[in-house]
């Protein structure tokens, strides 16, 4: 019999106890029938994904939980963010995540996300940007890409660039926009800071009177009038998943990031019809996706953002309703594939707090179904309760060592 397995990973769907929850989780106060039954007649633990009281990334994380050891092939966000908008990086370039953000006219950062611009406004917006041109003697050129609300990606291409550079985002509202520094004495870093500084800056000449922008504020919506980056990175040296294991792998993910990590990881993409990454994507397009294309591979990667956007934006109530959703998606996977054949593993790549608005360093909870799993007794699929199951407490780079042994993909160690 082939067996098969399916890596559920609900973005951020994690939490603390919160407040006005009654100081529940919003897993605890969420009613999800069909991932408690997973709990029930599964094996359940926690997750640090990278390390205990380390809060990660989630491309580090989704590396990890697909058993890399992101200490030491991490090479940065930029990249992965850019392969998965269908970017190509080559070999010398340097990506950086971005965010259309709003700032005052002293630079402080009063929103990170402009409002959480709509693709529409922001598609505008990059194909001004777009045309900038750089000074010839700068030696370098650019490709600016927005890919989800105000999620963007910028290529930097030249002969002698650099990672070893700091971010303009300061990543807090209240803070101000940061100068890009070269990390290192290199000539490479003080030049890569160099072409950014200036392209950033005529960036900001573009966005601060742009039709766009002026709309917005009519609206009274805030505008979209900087970008802020992060996350220098160049593409990861990764053995593929198909030389590790021996298994055809497929990725199901909206969110760019993601897709990223899953392309360098030697995984097939598969692009969904209604899914946005967002608590308004259509979730059970995504499970029969999920569905349909474990017919002809071993593993499928099915990844959701909507719950770490609600975390993000402090929403306790819609990241219930996005988690009730996850649970619809969780009954028809049940319904839909064999268990007597197929392992079934629900996840988070993170906790994202909606109290803190902030990824943190808590473990994650996690629920395996299939045949021949040593069924716990845990009853409930929650932070709490999972933390009391038979899988205890593992990092996020043993999850998948763990599958594959399930599948008898993994080698014997020893004689």
């Amino acid at each position: 019999m082939r067996l098969k397995a399916i890596l559920f990973i609900v973005d951020g769907m994690a939490d603390r106890p919160v407040k006005e929850l009654n100081w529940k989780t919003p897993l605890e106060a969420a009613r999800k029938l069909s991932l408690d039954q997973i709990a029930k007649a599964g094996i359940c633990g926690m997750v640090d994904p990278i390390a205990p009281g380390t809060p990660p990334g989630s491309d580090a994380a989704t590396l990890a939980l697909l058993g890399y050891d992101a200490l030491k092939v991490y090479s940065g966000r930029g990249a992965l963010e850019a392969l998965g908008s269908g970017v190509e990086v080559q070999p010398g370039d340097v990506a950086f995540r971005c965010n259309f953000a709003t700032i005052s006219q002293k630079s402080v950062v009063l929103d990170r996300r402009a409002g959480r611009i709509s693709n529409e406004d922001a598609t505008r917006l990059a194909r001004s940007l777009s045309k900038v041109k750089l000074r010839k003697s700068l030696n370098a050129d650019f490709l600016f890409k927005n890919t989800i609300q105000h999620r963007a990606v910028l290529t930097l291409k030249g002969p002698k660039l650099s990672t070893a550079v700091s971010d303009s985002d300061p990543e807090k509202v209240g803070e101000k926009v940061l100068q890009v520094k070269p990390l290192d004495n290199s000539s490479e870093a003080k030049s890569t800071a160099k072409i950014l500084n200036e392209l950033l800056r005529e960036f900001q000449k573009v966005l601060k009177n742009y039709p766009v922008n002026e709309e917005r504020i009519k609206h009274g919506l805030p505008p979209a009038n900087i970008i802020l980056c992060r996350g220098a990175g160049t593409i990861p040296n990764l053995k593929l998943l198909s030389e590790i294991y021996g298994v055809k792998a497929v990725c199901i993910a909206a969110a760019p990031l993601v897709r990223g990590v899953c392309r360098v990881a030697g995984m097939k993409l598969v692009y969904v019809k209604g899914a946005t990454g967002t608590p308004q994507t259509d979730y059970m397009a995504k499970a029969r996706a999920a569905v349909q294309a474990l017919k002809s591979c071993d593993f499928v990667l099915l990844h959701v953002k909507a719950a770490d956007v609600a975390s993000h934006d402090g929403k306790a109530k819609q990241k219930i309703e996005v988690i009730e959703n996850i649970d619809r998606m969780a009954g028809y996977l049940l319904d839909k594939v064999c268990l007597d054949s197929t392992y079934l593993a629900v996840t988070a790549d993170h906790t994202t707090s909606t109290v803190t608005g902030n990824h943190e360093g808590d473990p994650v909870p996690i629920a395996i179904i299939g045949p021949y799993v040593r069924r716990d007794d845990t009853k409930e699929y929650n932070e709490r309760s999972c933390a009391k199951g038979g899988l205890g407490r593992i990092r996020g780079l043993d999850l998948m060592p763990i599958l594959m042994n399930f599948l008898g993909k993994a080698e014997k160690f020893g004689a």
